[in-house]
């Protein structure tokens, strides 16, 4: 409830980087294939499976991308109703690992973790919009139950156990390929407790763990090889994710700055406690095992690309695991102390909680006031803009449009969408991974030549697609930005007398939309459905 109340002033806000997946889902449903429009060939435009797969059965069953629901577009509502059910998963994990370690307090420790990940607006405002993070926070608090009960009870080495948590960890890699680290966390649980007499039971485990996470997992990566002709999701080669270095790993700091230092400190004081004090044995046992997961995800946190959306996008899981391990070891700590010790310890988890909040606080009111790029905002600027361009300006059916905000777009456009950013494009992809700006350039301007484009000051940057260059190639342009704007392709238009009517309907309209998303956001919807064709009233 929390949580959900935390996520309810984000309005309908849906980032349009999951929109990409909704145009997916919505190809996959209609028997188009794994497509980001009809007629286009098959790119794996995504890295969330898993996730795509629940929408394209919402989709099937009438949930999604059909409309409203209570009076929302359930293209916002279903999505987060999905992500209020992981959380409820993800509270349901934490109770029971508490159960497991201080029975008489689970309900405590279930309450506070659930308050501290409604405080949190990084865990919030990503479980909530759009994307899959909220089903890789269950995933990640599944693996941690499964650890906690198998190391408590001395089941570890059982093969359900191991089976149980590789499963897990199987759905973790299917809805972000960072997820497969999940796979390794049984296996160094188990090298975390092994006993001498358990050496045979503990290869037997981790044997079977091996074989019910790598066998569908290498079916699956087949599968995406022969479908794709990749290895790795096409999101991956446009990021030009590279081999980790050592210094990356200090990346996982930027949390511990945000989480806030006092609190970690004092997690990280209270977990030391039970640790090292004898007889916490269960608690001891919990925490250690616990510790495992937590640092996995720290670790890919660490290795992944630095991302540019705030709020720290990928630290979902880290957020869940880290919550639980602090709040389960106060409370055990708590548990072992008299009364002047409590309230030694309340106070100074008060004061570190303070501490925390009103460090994020400047963070959290800007991203509240303009979040993330929204899906709603693509699809009026760029979807429904770029059909009315093309429908003044008398461009045919076929006619192309290259940018790089994705997911609006295809969900509202008539044209064959080319997307600078690469991730739905093998070729611009590539370049990326290439680090080579001139064949991107040249597969634009002389292969593909697009007959409408859009280009904003970073993918100026990233691609060398600078106004000279695209006069030189025969664009003009319909509405001007700083460093880019909305271009046409002067040959492809049948009558270029049109194109100064199209600039003067294009400025006022324009213009205001961008000055409503810089003073409010996108927190409202975009009308009941988003279809192809659409276009600005």
């Amino acid at each position: 409830m929390l949580v959900g109340a935390r996520a309810s002033g984000l309005g309908q806000w849906i980032v349009d980087d999951a929109a990409v997946t909704y145009a997916y889902a919505r190809s996959a449903d209609e028997g188009l294939g794994l497509v980001q429009q009809a007629g286009a060939a098959p790119v794996e435009g995504y890295s969330n499976p898993a996730w795509l797969a629940l929408l394209v059965v919402g989709r099937r069953i009438g949930l999604f991308d059909h409309g409203t629901l209570f009076g929302v577009s359930d293209l916002a509502f279903f999505p987060k109703v999905l992500a209020l059910l992981c959380v409820a998963g993800i509270l349901a994990c934490v109770a029971t690992t508490a159960r497991t370690v201080v029975p008489a307090r689970a309900w405590v420790v279930t309450l506070l973790t659930g308050g501290a990940l409604a405080a949190n607006l990084s865990f919030v405002a990503w479980s909530f919009s759009g994307l899959e993070n909220p089903l890789y926070g269950l995933a990640a608090a599944g693996v941690g139950a499964v650890l906690v009960r198998g190391a408590v009870r001395d089941t570890l080495t059982r093969p359900r156990t191991a089976a149980t948590a590789a499963a897990i960890a199987l759905a973790a890699a299917l809805t972000r390929p960072d997820g497969a680290v999940l796979a390794l966390a049984h296996p160094l649980a188990v090298l975390l407790l092994l006993r001498r007499d358990g050496v045979v039971a503990s290869v037997r485990a981790v044997g079977v763990g091996a074989a019910v996470f790598a066998v569908p997992y290498s079916a699956f990566l087949l599968a995406r090889h022969a479908v794709f002709g990749l290895w790795v999701p096409n999101t991956a080669v446009a990021k030009a994710q590279s081999a980790p270095e050592l210094s990356q790993l200090a990346r996982s700091g930027d949390l511990l700055v945000y989480g806030g230092w006092a609190l970690c400190l004092v997690g990280a004081a209270t977990t030391g406690v039970v640790l090292a004090r004898p007889g916490s044995g269960p608690a001891r046992r919990a925490l250690a095992t616990l510790l495992v997961p937590l640092a996995l995800t720290l670790l890919s946190y660490g290795v992944l690309g630095q991302d540019w959306m705030p709020l720290h996008r990928f630290a979902t899981p880290v957020w869940v695991l880290g919550t639980t391990v602090v709040v389960l070891s106060a409370v055990a700590v708590w548990q072992g102390e008299r009364p002047r010790g409590r309230a030694v310890l309340a106070c100074v988890l008060v004061g570190a909680c303070v501490l925390a909040l009103t460090g994020q606080d400047e963070r959290n009111r800007g991203f509240t006031r303009e979040p993330t790029l929204s899906m709603c905002f693509v699809a009026d600027r760029f979807g429904r803009t770029f059909n009315s361009y093309a429908d003044r300006l008398g461009l045919p059916a076929g006619a192309t449009l290259a940018m790089s905000d994705l997911g609006g777009t295809l969900l509202t456009s008539r044209l064959r969408v080319i997307d600078l950013a690469g991730l739905t494009d093998r070729r611009i992809a590539a370049a990326y991974a290439a680090g080579d700006p001139r064949a991107l350039r040249s597969y634009v301007l002389r292969e593909v030549r697009p007959d409408l484009m859009h280009v904003h000051r970073a993918w100026v940057w990233k691609t060398g697609l600078t106004a000279d260059r695209l006069k030189a190639a025969g664009y003009e342009p319909l509405y001007r930005q700083e460093d880019g704007g909305d271009y046409v392709r002067t040959a492809a238009v049948g009558d270029p007398g049109r194109i100064p009517g199209v600039r003067a309907w294009a400025r006022p309209r324009l213009d205001r939309m961008i000055e409503q998303k810089q003073h409010g956001g996108r927190l409202g919807g975009c009308g009941g459905r988003l279809t192809v064709g659409q276009e600005l009233s």
